[in-house]
């Protein structure tokens, strides 16, 4: 049982620093267009799209990201005190 905790724990972790990386790519241009970019999108977008309704703020800002990384967070936190 603590393997699999553990191995759940780590692809979480493993899974928010793509997070990080793929928001971090936002602000370069034609990053999203790279073989890299395009893995990395099909990784994340579905999770992403789990957050579709929180609208952008000002048009500009899309808080998405930050709330999906809060989850994933919580998801970790809640699987290492449940053990």
């Amino acid at each position: 049982m603590l393997l699999l905790v553990s191995i759940l724990s780590a692809i979480l972790r493993y899974y928010s620093y793509a997070l990080v990386v793929y928001v971090i790519m936002s602000w370069f241009p034609r990053t999203y267009q790279t073989w890299f970019g395009r893995q990395l999108a099909q990784l994340i977008q579905p999770y992403l799209n789990c957050f579709s309704f929180i609208k952008p703020l000002g048009g500009i800002l899309d808080l998405r990201a930050l709330v999906a990384f809060l989850v994933l967070d919580f998801a970790q936190y809640l699987l290492l005190t449940l053990v």
